[in-house]
């Protein structure tokens, strides 16, 4: 009892997750809406390809369930385009296929799914996979923060660089002509000495 209170108390810590599941078949949304939302997911549900690319395009999601045979637009489709757009290209997507074949899951991963579950699948094993989908985004997104943040620095260091040698330039003009002065003054000394 403790560990399940101690279960429920980690889920209201993490942020609320918003995922899009996309499939033609309403009984399988519905259920998918049902049990991801037991497990504290915000489930928004698309029984269309085409629907499903106007919804990625006006807000932002945690992750996708797409699956791969619809008509009209398939998923395939629907991923190349979440893909190929620079807002959603690291959009973490599972491709849900109800083919068997080891060829489906293949061509999904080719054309750039991060995971794939085959129907029937336990939703044990679709929970296990989103998490660990969502955990390696997370994983990712901190990578890409400390890149800009390492990019921003390099920057700052490239520029104090530019300014000390502008620095160095400017003192070292400044020695040349101190040089200069002094070989002059020198040169005028010695002529005054000779007199």
């Amino acid at each position: 009892m403790d560990q399940a209170i101690g279960s429920n108390a980690w889920r209201a810590q993490r942020t609320v997750r918003s995922i899009l599941a996309v499939d033609d078949s309403r009984t399988n949304l519905n259920l998918l809406a049902h049990r991801l939302g037991h497990l504290g997911y915000l489930v928004v549900l698309s029984n269309s390809g085409a629907e499903a690319m106007d919804l990625i395009s006006a807000r932002g999601f945690d992750l996708v369930l797409l699956d791969m045979v619809m008509p009209e637009v398939s998923g395939l489709h629907v991923l190349a385009e979440i893909r190929s757009a620079p807002d959603t290209g690291d959009l973490p997507v599972i491709m849900i296929t109800g083919c068997g074949d080891p060829a489906a899951a293949v061509e999904a991963l080719q054309a750039g799914a991060d995971d794939y579950v085959t129907k029937p699948f336990t939703f044990e094993l679709l929970a296990a996979r989103i998490e660990r989908t969502l955990t390696r985004a997370d994983r990712v997104e901190a990578l890409k923060r400390s890149n800009l943040a390492l990019d921003a620095r390099i920057a700052a260091r490239a520029m104090e660089l530019g300014e000390v040698r502008t620095e160095l330039a400017a003192t070292r003009a400044d020695r040349g002509r101190l040089l200069a002065s002094v070989r002059s003054l020198n040169d005028e000394l010695a002529r005054l000495q000779r007199w």
